[in-house]
């Protein structure tokens, strides 16, 4: 998806336009050519959001999770997968 820019004085005269802009897509806002800010709806911040994920070391799994891992057998309906990765 393309996103919209705009200057920093576009902004300062148009926030009720910006709003509705950033209410269907991400709006850009540049400071001194660059981009700077990002402007975009609550519903896209909430999903955005769901989408984080929590990072965990492998030597904090409980060794149970680890042996599963160890001893997990691919499907052999799966098999045909294998060559993807070759």
């Amino acid at each position: 998806m393309e996103m919209i820019r705009m200057t920093g004085a576009d902004l300062q005269r148009g926030l009720g336009a910006l709003a509705e802009r950033a209410r269907h897509e991400p709006v850009t806002i540049t400071r001194n050519g660059r981009d700077d800010l990002v402007v975009l709806s609550a519903e896209e911040y909430a999903r955005l959001k769901r989408r984080d994920r929590q990072v965990g070391l492998t030597e904090e799994l409980p060794e149970e999770w680890i042996e599963a891992v160890r001893n997990a057998k691919v499907p052999d309906e799966f098999a045909a997968l294998d060559a993807e990765l070759k």
